[in-house]
């Protein structure tokens, strides 16, 4: 099995070779924070949270840098809205990033720079572009020149004629080109400022990834991700800033998430359909929600409804009987030592399943396929557990002990089926604080005695009884199970 991801840059599913064996460097594009993120950041977080998770138990090492975007145009037009300095706003956002993206499970990042922080490196390399000619002066204010860098237009795929031929922008009086992008603001009454050669100002927002990548990485680094949106302008200027700077190639393999829309519409808050993280999580727990945003090849458009979600998280819950049962027969998994799923791939290696599972993730993270796979494995598990059958085997245990553990930690890998079966059905059916285990079970117990009796009218009572409470009972060869009805 070969692990290939689709690359941008060329438009092809290429085999994956890291610069340096057995390493593996990642930046991805961080939110720039003056708002509260929405689903569409939800899924780009978590895709390549699933490329860091899945890279680590294939065997890498890996360094992940994701950056936050904490001095720009929407902060300080935020900060003039709320009558707050710019350094409050990106504070407040970046702790509500936290907050949103810990209940989805997203790892931190290994090192995750702010913008404010590499202002010298930026200066430095500002100073470099004019030195060797691919950026001019104009007033305050330093800007690229994209003619200057014959490849500008190669990772989107555009060709600089055709941009300037069907170009919109209202040409700045002090660009050369419509093309033309600034590398350095002249500094307005009121907002962030520096000192640099030029006077008094702030860096451009694509000239700060490159230096926080640069610093971080190396010139030239194995993976840049981020959404479809960044493809053209921000990641075509930050490339070609940063080669024409260091030379190389930096960044080898490009990754990008396709885009999320709400109910077939593209997401806007005019149109009244912007939705957070934080309202759809009002709606559905944490772990339905990255089920869902996983459920779809990564590079694919996600259409986020209603009923699309709730037909996930029906699929999650049948998952999570399961386990329930599994418990019940086979009690609760043992723990696992910290970070072991990391490399559990390796050591697991034959076994049906995760073969499947390594052949599925290694085709570019083909988590539609995985999807099905789970599916498959869990209608497997309930063949095997089917009521009705001969008592199981101490065999038959041991093989659905292993397929758990298995299960579980390509799970773990997905960033999913991380609760407890009995939580996690509670929570989903908002009956935690309704249920009583204890007089549960005493009238299971007083079922089977009038089963027993065969008195049947007594028991179907029992039964429905209990259906009013929001609990089915499931008759099996171990005994009588219950879950809630969710």
């Amino acid at each position: 099995m070969t692990l290939r991801f689709y690359n941008t840059a060329t438009r092809n599913k290429e085999i994956f070779q890291p610069l340096e064996e057995g390493k593996v460097k990642i930046y991805v594009c961080g939110v720039t924070v003056y708002d509260l993120c929405h689903i569409g950041h939800a899924r780009s977080a978590i895709v390549f949270d699933l490329l860091v998770r899945y890279l680590r138990a294939r065997g890498f090492d890996v360094t992940y840098v994701r950056n936050f975007t904490d001095v720009d145009d929407k902060i300080i037009e935020r900060a003039r809205q709320l009558g707050k300095e710019t350094r409050v706003i990106a504070q407040e956002y970046i702790d509500a990033f936290y907050e949103d993206m810990g209940r989805l499970r997203v790892l931190k990042a290994d090192v995750e720079p702010r913008a404010t922080e590499h202002i010298d490196g930026m200066i430095a390399m500002v100073k470099t572009l004019l030195d060797r000619g691919y950026a001019y002066v104009e007033g305050d204010e330093v800007f690229f020149s994209v003619e200057s860098y014959t490849d500008y237009g190669v990772l989107s795929g555009r060709k600089l004629e055709d941009m300037q031929a069907g170009s919109r922008i209202a040409v700045d009086g002090k660009k050369r080109h419509p093309m033309d992008f600034v590398l350095w603001k002249g500094a307005k009454l009121g907002e962030p400022r520096w000192q640099s050669p030029w006077g008094f100002g702030r860096p451009g927002w694509h000239l700060e990834c490159s230096v926080m990548s640069n610093h971080y990485l190396g010139n030239s680094f194995d993976i840049h991700g981020g959404g479809k949106d960044l493809l053209f302008p921000h990641h075509e200027n930050e490339r070609a800033q940063s080669i024409a700077t260091h030379g190389g190639t930096f960044a080898r393999y490009w990754i990008h998430n396709g885009f999320v829309t709400v109910e077939s519409e593209k997401m806007s808050k005019s149109l009244g359909n912007f939705l957070t993280i934080r309202d759809a999580l009002k709606s559905y727990p944490p772990e339905v929600l990255r089920f869902f945003l996983l459920s779809k090849h990564y590079r694919s458009p996600l259409d986020f409804t209603k009923d699309a979600v709730s037909g996930f998280q029906t699929g999650l819950v049948r998952i999570y009987r399961t386990l329930l049962k599994l418990e019940g027969l086979l009690g609760p998994p043992e723990p696992e030592g910290k970070n072991t799923h990391w490399q559990f791939l390796a050591g697991n290696r034959h076994d049906p399943f995760i073969d499947e599972f390594i052949h599925l993730m290694d085709d570019d993270m083909n988590t539609a396929g995985v999807m099905g796979l789970l599916f498959e494995k869990i209608k497997g598990i309930n063949i095997r557990m089917e009521p009705g059958r001969k008592p199981i085997e101490a065999g038959t245990r041991a093989k659905l002990a292993n397929d758990r553990r298995n299960f579980l930690m390509a799970g773990r890998v997905l960033g999913v089926l991380q609760e407890r079966p009995s939580e996690f059905l509670k929570e989903l059916s908002g009956s935690s604080e309704k249920i009583d285990a204890t007089e549960i079970e005493a009238l299971i117990a007083a079922r089977a005695e009038a089963r027993k009796a065969k008195d049947w009218a007594k028991a179907d009572g029992i039964r429905d009884q209990l259906k009013t409470m929001g609990i089915v009972l499931e008759d099996g060869p171990q005994g009588t199970s219950w879950r809630l009805d969710v």
